[in-house]
């Protein structure tokens, strides 16, 4: 079926609720022009991007922005989201560091 370009997120929605109801990723080619290939990594990338926003992961652009960049308030909170969540994670690792010396020190008999 040939069509008129367009960028393969132009389609997510459709592709996504294709997916939940069941067809492959073959069919969901077809039927939008697309090959396998295209389809399963666009899927792959929607499914990693879902992971890091749960994980609440700061969502960067690769590459040089352009000119006109503006920061929006959605980037700000991502990137709070972001530091907070590594120092969560450093706090976490201290303090089991910590417990590990306690342990290793009262096993050893020293105070």
């Amino acid at each position: 079926m040939a069509r008129s370009y367009r960028h393969i997120r132009e389609y997510e929605k459709e592709i996504l609720e294709l997916k939940r109801k069941g067809m492959t990723l073959r069919e969901i080619g077809k039927k939008y022009g697309f090959s396998y290939e295209q389809v399963h990594n666009f899927i792959s990338r929607y499914n990693e991007k879902q992971r890091k926003i749960e994980a609440g992961k700061a969502l960067k652009a690769k590459g040089r922005p352009p000119k006109d960049y503006a920061i929006t308030e959605g980037m700000k909170i991502n990137e709070m989201k972001y530091i907070i969540a590594r120092k969560d994670s450093k706090i976490k690792r201290l303090e089991m560091e910590n417990e590990l010396m306690r342990d290793f020190l009262s096993r050893t008999e020293r105070k």
